[in-house]
């Protein structure tokens, strides 16, 4: 049984862990957080005095960090002291899909989970709550309670040890996390320890109505999210497969989404077309699922939901045959800027992001890509498509593609063939067509992958415009749409 609880520790400072421990910082003051890492240059970057090399780009953190930080929100490397002071513990690590052995391309690899078990196991003191917070695949939690037992009923340890295991996953979509955290649409608590789920809960309830917690046993709470994230992607895909259709019958995307979202029994969410989804969980809790649903031999339920990843991959394959069709056939040496390369807007995370796969197409095409991104660094950039081949002076043919990184848009077009929207930043939106026009190499074309410019202002220049999911703008259809 515990009593007031005055230390809370998270072990994972990513996009979950510090933000979650931000904002419930901010709503608990009378509680110390406490964020631990393995990772020093996260935990450097968390504690900058300069806000603005937060390792994480959110709407609203960095107010909320300065107000909390160093006051009862702590960033530090040192797990072994914060796990033993804590009376919960949050697991908030990372769980990719298993690049190696059973499962590989599909399941989730939990060695950090396991890890993370292992020095809770380790470290604690007393009665501890550990709270799975990162999405896992179902029965996640047992792996975590025996791990933990092991500890609690080793005879020869000197420390009484008591552990309770709860499922509360997150349900934030990033770009609105703050938000998200601020005001929930529910709160999701998994477990079988009656007092461990009240315990959490009155935490939540400090700013969250009693009638948005929701309590679960832990395996409807471990599989709720993978559903969840599985249902959303599912409607960008189903979204995105009607994109072709629109383009290929005349009809627009945007009149289908409105009218399609205005069915109360559907709803608006989730309807906006575009290169696919991407992110850390939508692809990775798909494939999780469909692992799953092979163990227990369901199949025909497996294809159904790998089904939603390759329409999202195909997608991304069709945009990029579009360019490519589109500039002649051919795009060996052309310049092709590439605005947008986070996944969505509001958000630095590049994890999956519809800009990787389309970029590397292009780039084996041998187009030179000039990328510019307001949040993202050129070193993320680096992570995901190789060595800065223009950079590195690597380049051994003149059809052999490149990139360079773009700090801002002032000189980006110039000499441009091609501009490809692959994230809906605002700034995107309100592009200068009159510049874009006069130093674009003609014919100039702008691949709206998001659907977002202002298509009738567009055309009032000399470019060529492709929209998703209404295809080659031209006088006659631009008529029909305006």
């Amino acid at each position: 049984m515990i009593g007031e609880v005055k230390n809370i520790c998270c072990i994972g400072a990513g996009y979950v862990g510090g933000p979650t421990m931000a904002v419930m910082a901010y709503k608990c003051p009378d509680i110390k957080f406490n964020v631990v890492d393995s990772n020093p240059i996260r935990i450097e970057k968390w504690n900058d005095e300069d806000l603005s090399n937060l390792p994480i780009y959110e709407p609203g953190l960095k107010k909320i960090i300065k107000k909390c930080r160093n006051k009862n929100l702590y960033f530090s490397l040192d797990v072994e002291k914060h796990i033993k002071e804590a009376n919960i513990i949050f697991i908030s690590v990372n769980t990719p899909i298993k690049t190696t052995g059973i499962g590989a391309g599909k399941a989730s690899d939990l060695k950090w989970v396991e890890v993370s078990a292992r020095q809770i196991s380790k470290y604690a003191k007393g009665t501890t709550i550990v709270v799975e917070k990162s999405t896992l695949p179902v029965k996640t939690a047992e792996t975590i309670k025996q791990i933990l037992d092991t500890e609690s009923n080793n005879l020869y340890s000197h420390n009484s040890k008591k552990f309770t295991v709860l499922s509360n996953p997150e349900f934030l979509s990033e770009g609105n996390a703050i938000n998200d955290l601020l005001s929930p649409d529910r709160v999701l608590i998994g477990g079988d320890d009656k007092s461990s789920i009240n315990t959490l809960a009155s935490i939540y309830k400090k700013w969250v109505s009693k009638e948005k917690i929701i309590t679960t046993n832990l395996w409807s709470s471990e599989l709720s999210k993978l559903i969840s994230n599985a249902f959303l992607a599912q409607r960008v895909s189903s979204i995105n497969s009607i994109t072709a259709l629109c383009e290929e019958t005349g009809a627009h995307i945007q009149d289908v989404s409105l009218a399609v979202g205005l069915d109360k029994r559907i709803g608006e969410k989730f309807l906006e077309a575009g290169p696919g989804f991407g992110g850390s969980c939508f692809k990775k809790d798909i494939l999780n699922l469909v692992y799953i649903c092979d163990y227990y031999g369901l199949h025909e339920v497996s294809k159904y939901w790998n089904s939603v990843v390759e329409i999202n991959e195909w997608q991304q394959k069709r945009i990029s045959q579009i360019i490519l069709k589109k500039l002649f056939g051919t795009i060996a040496g052309k310049k092709i800027v590439i605005l947008g390369f986070s996944f969505k807007a509001n958000t630095n995370d590049t994890r999956n992001s519809p800009s990787i796969n389309i970029c590397k197409k292009l780039i084996e095409e041998g187009a030179n890509l000039i990328i510019y991104d307001p949040k993202v660094t050129i070193k993320q950039i680096q992570d995901e498509l190789g060595c800065n081949l223009n950079i590195n002076n690597k380049k051994n043919s003149d059809f052999e593609g490149n990139w360079s990184f773009c700090k801002s848009l002032n000189d980006a077009f110039l000499k441009a063939d091609a501009v490809v929207i692959m994230t809906e930043w605002s700034e995107f939106k309100d592009l200068d067509f009159e510049i874009m026009s006069r130093d674009m190499r003609k014919p100039a074309w702008i691949f709206d992958a998001r659907g977002i410019i202002n298509i009738s202002k567009a055309k009032l220049y000399d470019l060529n415009l492709w929209s998703v999911g209404n295809g080659m703008i031209n006088n006659d259809n631009l008529k029909n749409k305006f």
